[in-house]
């Protein structure tokens, strides 16, 4: 049986600032869930087409190692260790 692709990553961005990297199947519901944490973001950025939850944890782990390769090794605000 083929695996699911309802996985999606994306970037809460506050202007042009990407503050937090991640993946979810739920993308509404998680950006409510970062703001009532308390998260300061304007928008939240779909970053790929659905994929397997496998190929999604692969793609947000290469997205906060280009993060950290442009920002002298440091995550995105929100984002607390390497693993994001």
């Amino acid at each position: 049986m083929a695996k699911k692709r309802d996985t999606v990553t994306y970037k809460l961005k506050k202007g042009n600032k990407t503050v937090y990297i991640g993946k979810t199947k739920n993308p509404e519901r998680r950006e409510q869930q970062h703001q009532r944490e308390g998260k300061s973001f304007s928008k939240l950025i779909k970053s790929s087409r659905r994929m397997t939850e496998e190929e999604a944890r692969k793609k947000e782990q290469r997205d906060l190692q280009e993060y950290r390769r442009t920002h002298d090794g440091k995550n995105p605000k929100y984002n607390r260790d390497s693993d994001g």
